[in-house]
Formats: C-alpha cells, structure tokens, sequence
C-alpha cells in the first residue's frame, strides 16, 4: 500500500474489488509468518483483556496499511495470511457495515445453508450488529477455537456474498440506468466468496496442526 496514506487509512469496497493476494517476497515471508506466529502464541497463552482489545481495535487505531506492510504478501493458506483477511474483513465491515449488513440479510433470505448459523450474527442484523460480529471473531481468533473463529468469518463472507449476488441481479432487473451497479455488486459478491474459500482452507489446515 501507499507510503503516504493517512492512518488510519480507508479501504473502500472498490479497493477491496481488486485486492489480489501476491506471491510470498522471500526477504519477508520468514518475518510474516514469525510475527504471526509470535503474536497468536503469545496472546493465547495469556490472554489479557486489554492487549486483546488493544489488538481488536489495532486497525481502527493505526490503519489496515499498518497490517498490510506485515502480512498481506503471505499466501493465502498461512497463518499471516489468515490473519490478514481476519483484519480486512474487520475493516470492510467497519467503514461499510450498513452495505455488508444489507447484504447479509438478503443473503440469509436466499441462502439454504447452515452459514448464518455458524457465523452468528444476531438478528435483526443491521450495522451494528455485523460490527459486534466482527469485533467477536477477532477476539475468538486470540482466545478461543482459532479454527471457529475462521468458520465464523468464512460464514459471514459466504452468506454476504449471497447477497450481493442477489442484490446484482435485483439491479440487472431494475437499474436501466446504471448497469455498472450490478457488475461492482457482482464483483464484490465473488471477492467475498473468495475471502471465504480461503479462510475455510485456513480453518481445515490449522485443525490439522498444519497452518504454518
């Protein structure tokens, strides 16, 4: 990301659209996966309240850049880089909760899967209630089931996308007037399933002790 941003920096949808993972730099892979490592190891053995809501509002603090430049090159079934979509997934649904949370309850009319279940938002689900979701998979991530609180993103990311793919085809039907609203909302709906696809690797692999 930009060496001039602001912090902390926004990260809007149209960003997000074209987020590609890159390959792993090897000078920074071994420092990526070390620091997550170290980070995740340290905070779970001693769970403090306040480093955990320090950790948890890290990004509100000091911009999603601040963990970009730490883990956002690492591969998408690592460690670093299951903690980086945790955070980007944070961020998005922080700066645009009242879209993602419209989405995810279109998505929960038209979804016939177990998804809104595991991720657990409550309901009504609106903007704040997809804020608390966010903040109560992070915290899970440092002092729960770390796998869980993948599956819970994952969820969350599947049935948000669901939406969206709705919500395209409702524009498709509908908004003559602008027909590149169903092409972002299409193309965030395959970015989410993306996001969710790759969490979901992370969680098989870390209950296999083979998330590195």
């Amino acid at each position: 990301m930009a060496a001039d941003f602001h912090r902390p920096t926004r990260f809007p949808p149209a960003l997000f659209d074209g987020f590609v993972g890159g390959d792993d730099p090897a000078r920074l892979n071994r420092a990526a996966h070390d620091t997550a490592a170290a980070l995740l190891a340290r905070v779970r053995a001693n769970p403090d309240p306040e480093i955990v809501a320090r950790l948890i509002a890290y990004t509100d603090l000091h911009g999603i850049d601040a963990i970009a430049e730490l883990w956002s090159g690492s591969s998408a079934k690592s460690l670093p880089g299951a903690l980086w979509r945790i955070y980007l997934l944070r961020t998005l649904i922080g700066q645009d909760a009242e879209a993602l949370s419209l989405a995810y309850r279109r998505g929960a009319e038209v979804s016939h899967t177990i998804d809104q279940v595991v991720a657990g938002a409550a309901a009504p689900t609106g903007p704040d209630e997809v804020r608390e979701l966010a903040d109560r998979v992070l915290h899970g991530v440092f002092t729960g089931d770390f796998a869980v609180a993948l599956e819970r993103a994952a969820a969350f990311a599947r049935v948000t996308s669901a939406g969206f793919t709705s919500l395209a085809d409702d524009a498709d039907a509908t908004d003559a007037v602008h027909p590149e609203r169903s092409g972002a909302l299409t193309r965030r709906a395959l970015r989410l399933t993306e996001l969710a696809d790759e969490l979901g690797a992370c969680a098989r692999l870390w209950r296999r002790d083979a998330l590195d």
